[in-house]
């Protein structure tokens, strides 16, 4: 399942156990996880600190309650979240990036800040291609 990395893109040939490419690797459905929009956005805004459920449904605005509730369960099952249940009544429940989920916040949050800055352009090349595609259809 492994595949071996070129020596200029990674310094030395190293074969990796694990390839996102490959239809049965686990990798795929934490990648799946991570870059599927509710995922990143609650990887995104975990990254500024602990949260409880509504207060994080709150900031991913649009989110059901049930995908979030699905999100938060794969995201935990991968090991990026961590659930905290306090015994009050009513109970209390915090999530919180773990090491890992934090390292992968990071380097989202780099895309999505890249992805915002860069908008102008892309709503520029939508709207070229919106203009082309009309008129090759006319």
């Amino acid at each position: 399942m492994g595949i071996t990395v070129p020596a200029a893109e990674s310094g030395e040939g190293q074969d990796l156990a694990y390839s996102v490419f490959a239809r049965s690797c686990p990798s795929r459905g934490t990648l799946e996880h991570v870059t599927g929009r509710w995922g990143s956005l609650t990887l995104g805004a975990l990254h500024g600190g602990t949260c409880r459920f509504n207060e994080l449904r709150r900031r991913v605005d649009g989110v059901s309650e049930k995908m979030l509730s699905q999100t938060l369960h794969a995201l935990e099952r991968d090991g990026l979240v961590h659930r905290a249940a306090q015994p009050t009544n009513p109970p209390r429940v915090d999530y919180t990036l773990t090491p890992l989920g934090h390292e992968v916040a990071e380097r989202l949050l780099t895309l999505i800040h890249f992805l915002e800055g860069r908008m102008d352009d892309v709503l520029e090349a939508r709207e070229r291609y919106d203009e082309t595609r009309e008129a090759r259809e006319n």
